[in-house]
């Protein structure tokens, strides 16, 4: 993890600045929940707060270099730099009433203070999210301040320093902009919620139950992999995470069954990386496609299902084919777990089930996180070492009776939904099962281990955020829209071309969060200048910053599993890439034909597209392995390609000629039988 995720790589810390981090990282998240369920703060004096938060444990938590780190000790800058983070967060919320009279110019004071912080988010962004988006942010600042100074349709008339440091932190056009408001609200709230789905013992309970379904099927651990990395990244929003956790797991049974090390590398690569696709929670940048698009997350998370879908099938079918060309077989009994025993505990998944109904009922998707954090910790009351406590807190609850609860929460809360008698007894239930419990230190981890994952994405929106604010300053990002349709001859294939290409490069070595801000801020608007839809358009650039991490020649998550698979990194990366081949082929299907994102569509045509897009994914992957009831010819594989790619492009025309190519592949198949080797058989292996 330390090796290929920079947000991984903390030191190891002891004595009283390990107390100190963790009360730290423990106020984070209550501090969070606090502003969530209890009083909602304005923007520039919770942004700052939040960015406070963050600067000031990363320079506790990050070392400067990777040497410092191994020593684990911190130097004397660190904590320099630490308690002037807790001071530019805390400027403010200090200062917010003479900050808002003077709204249009700032003093002498505000200006150090603007500096330091832009100086202090880049370096915490350098520690903690890594160069690449860093030397980003610093190439925009100067061009912001240098424009004049540029070539051609780059230059501008150029943004004196006053100017820049007040709209980099003493506006909402900044670091302060959208990206940290929704790591302020949105990022935040689920990561803190897929913290406490580990801590209930969800993790390792997909992997029992992607055994339990797949294991014994041709390919079985492979088969794991996929379905064990789709769940995983409903509570991790980072492909190299998913990767080191699932991996560690799937990747030594895959190599024991008899995959080729970089094969089963590249089965996890790109099933991890998936996880960030996979509805209902997707990857942390989703939630910034709400304020940039406008559109409520529901709708979002329903257009990217049949995308979805189609992506973790293609890997799929990919892995089946090469199990049955190479005569590989699923997990023996005694290597599978007891069915029994995995289906006891389905109730682990009830968290998941409850999000999808709270975004579905039109709740805010704020309070569908804090209402999912809540259904977390009852279900892991049902422990049954704790069941006994849950059924004596609730009877305690029942005895107290709903005038009571009434009572301690009207007008206490915000929310009319947290004043209901339902929620209120859930919350009075924790807290009494806790009382006879006496054990609140999974709660407290938590809480603890959701702000550390959030404090790299904390950084990285907050430097996104300075490019965006160069991006407005500067009309920077109409100009570049324009360049690359001229650039593309106002073609839209060509334009989604180059589209691509710069997603994948800025996603190179960036996590997804800061890839999707500058791009749906430079490339995205291209897109829609050709008259497509902000959704597709946005969804496009978001694909392919998340395929750059198993993108050669810089594929984090190709590398990661390579490190776990032994493999060698870059063969890995390759095939990681061909298993999802789909990725690479369905956003321009969505762009060109939304109703794959349930734009415009009716139920029988999506059921249609539904079907002849999966029928496309088979033809598409014998092409891509070379196996289909036996090996295919090369030829065939051709045309099994393009077969399904007719398939998956909605329209009548071009699905009867994927039918048609589809069916005579299929023959094929059976008319001119023969083995591996080239020997006749007498029925399809």
């Amino acid at each position: 993890m330390q090796k290929y995720d920079p947000e991984s790589g903390v030191r190891q810390l002891s004595g009283i600045v390990a107390k100190i981090v963790f009360f730290g990282l423990l106020a984070f998240s209550v501090y969070q929940l606090y502003f969530t369920v209890v009083h909602r703060l304005p923007a520039q004096i919770h942004r700052p707060i939040h960015l406070g938060f963050a600067l000031a444990l990363i320079f506790l938590l990050f070392p400067a270099t990777k040497k410092l780190r191994e020593k684990g000790k911190l130097s004397w800058f660190d904590y320099l730099l630490s308690i002037l983070g807790v001071g530019v967060g805390l400027y403010w919320p200090l200062q917010y009433d003479e900050l808002v009279v003077r709204a249009s110019s700032i003093n002498q004071t505000d200006f150090y203070i603007g500096i330091l912080a832009v100086i202090l988010v880049l370096e915490a962004t350098r520690r903690a999210v890594g160069l690449p988006i860093t030397i980003i942010a610093g190439l925009f600042l100067a061009y912001a301040y240098w424009g004049r100074q540029m070539p051609g349709f780059l230059k501008h008339r150029g943004v004196d320093l006053d100017n820049l440091v007040q709209s980099m932190y003493f506006t909402t056009e900044g670091i302060l902009g959208t990206p940290l408001a929704v790591s302020a609200t949105f990022i935040f709230l689920f990561l803190l919620f897929g913290s406490f789905l580990v801590q209930t013992g969800v993790g390792q309970y997909f992997n029992d139950l992607a055994v339990t379904v797949a294991g014994k099927r041709t390919g079985g651990p492979a088969k794991v992999a996929i379905f064990s990395s789709a769940l995983q990244g409903t509570i991790s929003g980072s492909s190299v995470a998913n990767v080191v956790t699932s991996g560690s797991f799937t990747i030594p049974m895959m190599k024991k069954l008899g995959y080729r090390k970089e094969f089963a590398g590249g089965v996890e690569a790109a099933a991890s990386t998936g996880g960030q696709l996979m509805p209902p929670i997707m990857g942390a940048a989703a939630f910034l496609m709400i304020e940039f698009i406008g559109i409520d997350y529901w709708t979002i998370a329903k257009a990217a299902a049949i995308p979805a879908i189609l992506y973790f099938t293609g890997i799929y079918i990919m892995t089946h084919f090469e199990a049955k060309r190479n005569g590989l077989e699923g997990l023996s009994d005694e290597e599978m777990p007891d069915k029994k025993e995995v289906f006891k505990r389905l109730y682990l998944l009830l968290p998941l089930v409850a999000i999808v109904i709270f975004l579905a009922s039109g709740l805010s998707v704020i309070m569908a996180a804090f209402f999912g954090i809540l259904t977390t910790i009852l279900v892991g009351l049902l422990r049954p070492e704790r069941f006994r406590k849950l059924y004596i807190a609730t009877f305690v609850v029942g005895a107290i009776g709903n005038p009571v609860l009434q009572m301690m929460l009207d007008g206490a809360l915000p929310n009319k939904l947290l004043q209901s008698s339902f929620v209120g007894a859930a919350i009075l239930t924790i807290l009494v099962s806790y009382l006879f419990d006496g054990n609140f230190s999974d709660t407290i981890d938590a809480l603890v281990d959701g702000a550390r994952t959030a404090l790299g994405v904390v950084a990285a929106t907050a430097a996104a955020g300075i490019i965006v604010g160069v991006v407005t300053k500067t009309g920077l990002g109409l100009k570049l829209a324009n360049s690359l349709v001229a650039l593309a001859n106002e073609q839209i294939l060509l334009t989604l071309f180059f589209t691509m290409i710069a997603a994948i490069i800025l996603g190179m070595g960036s996590p997804t969060t800061a890839n999707y801000v500058i791009t749906s801020t430079i490339a995205a608007p291209a897109i829609i200048l050709l008259g497509v839809q902000d959704l597709p358009a946005h969804l496009f650039v978001f694909y392919f910053g998340i395929i750059a991490d198993i993108t050669p020649p810089v594929a984090l998550a190709a590398f990661a599993a390579s490190g776990v698979s032994g493999g060698e990194p870059i063969r890995t990366g390759v095939n990681a890439a061909k298993l999802a081949i789909a990725a690479f082929i369905i956003p321009y299907m969505f762009v060109l034909q939304p109703q794959l994102l349930m734009i415009d569509t009716t139920f029988l045509e999506l059921i249609w597209i539904l079907f002849t897009a999966v029928t496309g994914m088979i033809a598409i992957g014998a092409g891509m392995i070379g196996y289909w009831y036996r090996k295919t010819y090369w030829i065939e594989r051709i045309l099994a390609v393009a077969g399904g790619l007719a398939l998956i492009y909605p329209g009548w025309q071009s699905d009867a000629a994927g039918l048609v190519t589809f069916g005579a592949l299929i023959g094929a198949q059976f008319l001119f039988k023969r083995d591996m080797i080239g020997k006749p058989v007498t029925k399809a292996s």
